[in-house]
């Protein structure tokens, strides 16, 4: 994509400042970026944000790495842990409305679904923090994570859950979608 995907430009800023800005305005207090490839770039651009970095040097061991990486890093009390790819943007209101309604529902683990097809953000009890140190590629990251919770609540959304910006073309189809230039 010529840059790393937390620097691409999304609605005029750095998609890693508009995940932040977004997690903030949806209520999360506690903010952790788990930084692998190209980590000195994306630092230098978090520098004056309130947010803990933690540096993954097996990140090219695959997304468990980051999930270990990132849940070690998170308060031992954190009542609900919410696990958002930087290639997933999400605004504010829609982590706003997930959370409230894995909260009132009293749900081990929330995800969003769109037409059958699950999206994320996933948000998981802390009870369940240990899951998420433990997670391996082997046991195939946060899908396996998810299969050793019982009670995971799927709520029905919009299409923004399933936006993932794995390509260049899918880039370019979420801009255009967002009307963003």
């Amino acid at each position: 994509m010529g840059k790393p995907k937390a620097m691409l430009d999304w609605f005029g800023e750095p998609l890693v400042n508009y995940h932040i800005n977004q997690l903030k305005e949806g209520g999360v207090n506690e903010i952790v970026v788990v930084l692998g490839y190209h980590s000195d770039e994306i630092r230098r651009n978090l520098r004056n944000l309130d947010v803990r970095i933690v540096s993954n040097s097996l990140y090219h061991q695959g997304r468990a790495s980051s999930l270990h990486a990132g849940a070690k890093a998170i308060s031992a009390t954190a009542n609900t842990i919410l696990v958002l790819n930087i290639d997933q943007p999400r605004t504010g209101a829609f982590i706003k409305q997930l959370f409230e309604i894995h909260l009132d529902e009293k749900h081990e683990a929330t995800r969003p679904t769109y037409q059958g097809k699950r999206g994320h953000p996933v948000i998981i009890n802390g009870k369940f923090r240990h899951l998420l140190i433990s997670a391996s590629e082997k046991e195939l990251g946060l899908k396996g994570v998810l299969k050793k919770i019982k009670r995971i609540s799927e709520i029905e959304t919009d299409d923004s859950c399933l936006i993932d910006l794995n390509t260049p073309e899918d880039y370019r189809e979420a801009l255009d979608k967002y009307n963003i230039s």
